[in-house]
């Protein structure tokens, strides 16, 4: 299970350059805000860049930790059931952790929202595997905190494929482009039915959160000003979804 820190509740990988961002400047502050997207949105970058503008506490998933993640990948019909149900209770675990610690003094960002697992049960899990997970998933949901926004990173197959395999993960190289394609329509259709908080949806194709400061400063900068309802945030330049 993932360890809880006070500040970060899990490791954050190393390839995330945080320094990248400009110094920090005045910003309202939420409470709670997840970001969410599919495999190589880009979400783990933008939240420790929110976290560190924020001056809070980063919430961050291992995918490593998962012993099962590998093989899932290599063998996704034997080892899914596994896999989920691990993401399910440590994810629970790190939102437990939420309830003990005082949301009002200390910003927190998270890199997942804990109705993620849902969507990788619902393409991953066969019918009886999926009515199994439902049932321990209605338990907990309801113990989980709700965020005061959600950023939502959609971008188009290719833009997902090219960062996957750029980023080199060893675990990720059977990760195709077929399969990031169903999970990117699956992220889509979940979305779409959201509305139990405020939601801001950002097309991050061309979007460089790692390489370039001035995509993260445009995207901060709308999230700055985001308080409720649903928005959507196409920067300029990108090319249809």
């Amino acid at each position: 299970m993932v360890a809880v820190s006070p500040r970060v509740l899990a490791t954050p990988p190393s390839t995330v350059a945080v320094s990248r961002v400009p110094a920090r400047i005045p910003m309202e502050r939420p409470r709670y805000i997840a970001v969410e997207g599919p495999v190589g949105a880009g979400k783990t970058v933008l939240a420790q860049a929110l976290a560190d503008r924020l001056g809070g506490r980063l919430v961050a998933e291992v995918a490593e930790e998962n012993p099962f993640l590998r093989g899932f990948h290599a063998d996704r019909k034997k080892y899914a059931f596994q896999a989920q149900l691990f993401f399910l209770l440590s994810r629970f675990q790190q939102q437990q952790a939420l309830f003990q610690q005082d949301l009002f003094s200390q910003s927190t960002v998270a890199d997942y929202l804990f109705a993620r697992d849902r969507i990788f049960a619902t393409l991953t899990l066969g019918p009886e595997e999926l009515g199994l997970y439902e049932r321990v998933y209605e338990l907990l949901g309801p113990r989980v905190v709700r965020p005061d926004l959600v950023v939502y990173l959609q971008a188009r197959t290719d833009a997902l494929l090219a960062r996957v395999r750029r980023r080199g993960r060893d675990f990720e190289r059977t990760i195709d482009g077929p399969w990031l394609d169903a999970l990117a329509r699956a992220y889509n259709d979940f979305f779409f039915h959201y509305d139990e908080t405020p939601l801001l949806v950002v097309n991050a194709s061309d979007v460089d959160l790692e390489g370039n400061p001035e995509d993260v400063e445009a995207l901060i900068a709308v999230i700055r000003k985001h308080r409720k309802g649903r928005q959507h945030y196409v920067p300029l330049g990108t090319r249809p979804y």
